[in-house]
């Protein structure tokens, strides 16, 4: 038996080599459930040499402290003191979250996750695999915030209170609703209708192709301007993303201010087109439609607006038509695309080039 701790500093280091262990079996566990990157967390403590380990001991020894900092403004509060704020977080804006208990769980949560985040910070692994590691912690993190628990969450409970319930009730049905599809919804799927409500804007198929449909909406005004309007919208949406109701239509401005409007319309390819790259889609998703465009308008230029992945498209074709020696476009407008891929963000994590090709 260990000898009785006779300081607060002493009390502090038997706490810290205490809980060691459980973060290290803590970490063991974590490492079994299927997220193979986490396991890479254990060679902090397995292999770690001096300087990794006294890093390890100051993270722990703060991380201690500030737990026994909030347990101790939340048992013994002294007179006007408040619960000290490690830092702001837009999840925890609501002035509920200023109650003592839950002030006292979003900071602990704080705590809990800035710790995940050090502790991966200090696993010895080559800068592709630390990155997964990292943005698999915030995603472990996140899923443990208390706002995403009714029982944690203040917001949920006040309203369950003015509802008499019924918020709860609801939500569960939800629930049920999502479980009964075997997907999670985002929206009411009953409340909107292509046609009804939804992609209203008059307008009619011009041109298809393998993996496109061209559509020209309809003029809204006596005259329209020379160059018309052709829309590259990305593959992952369809093309009402820009046609949402008449309130916030962007093809429904641009045909109400003269511009005659055409958007390509992508095609869920069949298996028996799996085998079309990115040249196919360029040359049947980019050149034909400008080609038909200009042949409908009489126009020699158009202007084209690319969205997200479909301006990525767009701005490729464009390259490979100037290294041609060819001008069809009098302007491009770039709507949220990336052009450089040298820095995607998170997704880079598990996705490369040898990923891809594979």
């Amino acid at each position: 038996m260990t000898s009785p701790a006779n300081s607060p500093g002493d009390v502090l280091r038997e706490i810290t080599r205490a809980n060691a262990t459980i973060v290290e079996k803590f970490l063991g566990q974590l490492s079994t459930i299927g997220t193979g990157d986490i396991a890479a967390l254990m060679r902090v403590f397995a292999s770690a040499d001096d300087q990794q380990l006294e890093k390890l001991r100051l993270v722990e020894e703060r991380f201690y402290r500030g737990h026994l900092s909030l347990w101790s403004h939340l048992i013994a509060p002294t007179e006007g003191a408040t619960i000290p704020v490690t830092q702001s977080d837009s999840r925890f804006e609501a002035p509920e979250w200023r109650l003592p208990f839950f002030r006292y769980v979003q900071q602990a949560y704080l705590l809990n996750a800035r710790f995940l985040h050090e502790i991966g910070d200090l696993a010895d692994l080559e800068p592709r695999a630390k990155r997964r590691l990292q943005f698999q912690l915030r995603q472990m993190a996140d899923a443990m915030s208390p706002n995403n628990y009714a029982a944690t969450n203040p917001e949920i409970i006040k309203l369950a209170a003015e509802t008499g319930g019924e918020s709860l009730a609801q939500g569960i049905k939800l629930l049920a609703g999502d479980v009964a599809r075997g997907r999670i919804s985002m929206t009411d799927e009953q409340a909107f209708e292509v046609g009804r409500n939804l992609a209203i804007t008059p307008g009619s198929v011009v041109f298809e192709n393998e993996v496109m449909q061209l559509i020209q909406y309809a003029a809204a005004t006596a005259q329209v301007y020379e160059y018309p309007l052709l829309i590259v919208p990305p593959f992952i949406n369809k093309y009402y993303i820009l046609d949402l109701q008449p309130e916030n239509s962007f093809v429904r401005f641009c045909v109400e201010r003269g511009f005659s409007t055409f958007i390509v319309s992508w095609r869920n390819i069949p298996p028996e087109l799996g085998h079309l790259g990115w040249d196919d889609y360029i040359e049947k998703g980019v050149f034909s439609p400008i080609e038909v465009v200009k042949a409908i308008s009489g126009a020699d230029k158009v202007n084209a607006l690319g969205f997200c992945v479909g301006g990525t498209l767009l701005s490729c074709a464009l390259a490979v038509m100037a290294a041609r020696k060819e001008n069809p476009v009098a302007s491009l407008t770039l709507l949220a695309t990336m052009l450089d891929f040298s820095e995607t963000g998170d997704i880079s994590a598990y996705i490369d080039r040898d990923f891809v090709e594979r």
